[in-house]
């Protein structure tokens, strides 16, 4: 296997920036290279799940799965039991049952780079797991806080920066699921209102939790207080030349407006009804004010403290992987 692995980084024309250099705490695999990793593991969605689990932009192949997520399955399998057999010795050790904790998964990365996408498709395939069948996934998105009170403190242009988050929410909630809480609720997001609602998602003592987010990797002051991160047992960071990431969020923006933009309760409902070009205008500045300048201060730094990196090309497709030395 050892010439399957190579301790160099991306480089920095693949990754689209020119400030981060190679990490030899890392092992890189091209895509065939990873590939060879999912040894004899069966493949159990077909067709028909996939297309379920795809984003709005982004296809979906048996062969991507097969190739990416077949063997990140695999390994993330081997972390969980892993974990248990710690968490079994440690108990055996102070002679007491403390019941097991889940294992955290927390997955990065940029606005429209198919975090959302890569999470759906590690629940179904972790839940075939017989020895963890439950495998829930919560998005970061329902811990931002109300459009209202963005606007009061005038942070309603920065959503989905850090500062538009209740971050002690966020880190009071992953403690409670860490420390086997029975019942612990999050908030859930509406994209087509662009705001909380009154609903809640209830995470019952799930085997693996798969926590979806811009900034989960992210620390910061106060240094005396829990980071998200922290509650991670592995972490993903999904990645794409930012100029990738502007087209995809145009062609997802022009999509939008023939269907959610056009629900009544839409916030963006303004937008349906422009032109083709004028939409992309928008869009384009959206993406240029907002989300690229959120991308290169916040969410492009934290990369680096991922556990593995997918790295996507023009096509959606992964290109190649980043896996920490343990």
């Amino acid at each position: 296997m050892e010439n399957q692995l190579r301790s160099t980084g991306f480089s920095s024309q693949s990754l689209g920036v020119s400030d981060w250099s190679p990490s030899s705490e890392h092992l890189t695999f091209t895509r065939s290279e990873w590939g060879a990793l999912r040894d004899a593991t069966p493949l159990a969605l077909d067709e028909d799940e996939l297309k379920e689990l795809a984003g709005r932009v982004e296809p979906i192949t048996l062969t991507g799965v097969r190739d990416i997520y077949l063997p990140l399955s695999r390994l993330l399998n081997l972390r969980v039991e892993a974990q248990r057999q710690l968490q079994n010795d440690t108990a055996d050790f102070f002679g007491r049952n403390s019941g097991a904790r889940p294992f955290l998964i927390g997955v990065a990365g940029s606005v429209s780079a198919g975090k959302s996408t890569t999470a759906r498709i590690l629940q179904a395939m972790l839940g075939t797991y017989p020895q963890h069948p439950k495998v829930d996934l919560i998005t970061t998105d329902g811990f931002l806080q109300p459009n209202l009170e963005l606007e009061e403190k005038g942070l309603l242009g920065r959503k989905g920066f850090p500062e538009s988050y209740r971050q002690g929410a966020l880190v009071e909630f992953l403690r409670q699921v860490a420390n086997g809480a029975p019942k612990v609720s999050v908030p859930i997001y509406s994209h087509v209102t662009y705001d909380i609602t009154d609903e809640v998602q209830i995470v019952e003592q799930p085997d693996i939790l798969i926590v979806e987010g811009l900034n989960v990797l992210q620390t910061g002051p106060p240094a005396n207080t829990p980071f998200v991160s922290d509650y991670f047992d592995f972490t993903i960071y999904v990645d794409a030349n930012p100029d990738d990431l502007e087209s995809w969020y145009v062609e997802r923006f022009q999509q939008l407006r023939s269907t959610a933009f056009r629900e009544q309760s839409a916030y963006f409902s303004q937008f349906a009804h422009l032109p083709e070009d004028a939409a992309e205008a928008v869009a384009r500045t959206i993406w240029r004010s907002i989300n690229l300048v959120n991308l290169q201060e916040n969410i492009l730094p934290t990369r680096a403290r991922a556990d593995l990196v997918l790295r996507k090309g023009g096509s959606h497709q992964v290109e190649a992987v980043q896996l920490r030395r343990i």
